[in-house]
């Protein structure tokens, strides 16, 4: 017996989700071509993130979108994301009415009977629990990119403290190189009345050293990258600190109850030849479609904020390895021109010895 695996995608771009039977050992690649084919995002562009902000593994077959355990159809669900893009503003198609529901929301007043609005409102109640529901799923695809985010952003902290240890580590090893060098060739010059006569090749080498040791200290320098870091942890915290980074839906969630609430109350009433109008449930619908539209530009305007800040840090990421190998050929650099130079004392020496 085969076991078919279903996963369910959110594309982020335009709200839809999308569902795929997925194959036995079926790769992730093929799973992407699937998802090109379905929403005109290239395999490149996919950025597909779990609830907890991990991004898929290529080399992972793709069954790692479904996670083992009793849970809702939904509840699985895998955020989709155009890396291409850093700011989404729809529009969003939102789910559409049905057509009794339609009917009255064009016309609230139209009386109809008990028995056949309770149908119609059962259907309208439905329709108000989606557009919160559909919202509350954006919401945890706009959380799993800030847990994305604040990924990428450890990585950052870790590459930046790997850089700045190694540019103390190169000042201090330039202080020592200049500090030796200066001592070197006072006593050079001191000795050379009653010493050793003088080596011009030798003296003009270490001069050279001494430029060649100052220029080494421009990759010691990193302030321009430390500013732009530390620029982009303020924003992060503030993105963290926005009301927007929280669930915005608790309007919804009370326009929820009271279509649940009236419906309920239109339950108890006789199914007599009585009749009734809409009115009281479509202002319910109306708010609702009016709060989702308010919460979704906050929530997308938040999310264009988050995926700038993510791409910064990927903008930073090469900059900084740039840096750190700079700063270890400028070590390398002190470092040889350090042994150089013993070598040659220790030759000078060695004639001194070999002359007395």
């Amino acid at each position: 017996v085969i076991f078919l695996q279903i996963v369910h995608i959110l594309s982020m771009t335009s709200a839809k989700i999308i569902s795929f039977l997925l194959h036995p050992e079926e790769s992730l690649h093929s799973l992407q071509i699937r998802i090109e084919f379905e929403t005109g995002i290239s395999t490149g562009n996919q950025e597909l993130l779990l609830e907890t902000g991990i991004c898929l593994d290529p080399r992972k077959p793709a069954s790692q979108c479904v996670i083992d355990g009793v849970r809702g159809w939904d509840s699985y669900m895998v955020y989709l994301f155009d890396k291409s893009k850093t700011v989404y503003e729809g529009p969003f198609d939102s789910r559409s009415l049905s057509d009794c529901v339609n009917y009255i929301v064009q016309d609230s007043k139209i009386q109809l009977p008990v028995p056949q609005l309770r149908k119609v409102w059962a259907e309208a109640v439905h329709y108000v629990i989606g557009l919160k529901e559909d919202y509350s799923r954006l919401f945890q695809g706009q959380r799993a990119a800030m847990l994305s985010l604040l990924r990428y952003n450890a990585n950052l902290i870790k590459m930046k403290n790997n850089m700045v240890s190694a540019s103390q580590q190169l000042k201090a090893k330039l202080e020592f190189f200049h500090q030796s060098i200066r001592l070197d060739l006072e006593r050079y010059s001191d000795q050379m009345a009653y010493g050793i006569c003088t080596y011009e090749k030798m003296l003009k080498a270490w001069k050279e050293m001494q430029e060649k040791a100052s220029q080494c200290a421009q990759a010691e320098d990193i302030g321009y990258l430390d500013e732009q870091i530390m620029a982009l942890h303020t924003e992060i915290v503030e993105l963290q600190k926005s009301p927007y980074a929280r669930r915005q839906g608790e309007v919804m969630e009370s326009l929820e109850q009271r279509a649940i609430d009236l419906y309920k109350q239109l339950k108890t009433r006789p199914p007599d030849h009585a009749y009734s109008d809409s009115t009281d449930m479509v202002k319910i619908i109306v708010q609702t479609v009016q709060s989702q539209d308010r919460v979704l530009k906050e929530l997308f305007g938040h999310l264009s904020k988050l995926l700038g800040c993510k791409q910064k840090i990927i903008d930073l990421l090469p900059k900084i390895e740039v840096a750190l190998n700079n700063i270890k050929e400028a070590d390398n650099s002190v470092m040889q021109m350090q042994g150089k130079r013993q070598r040659e004392i220790w030759h000078l020496l060695k004639i001194a010895c070999v002359s007395s």
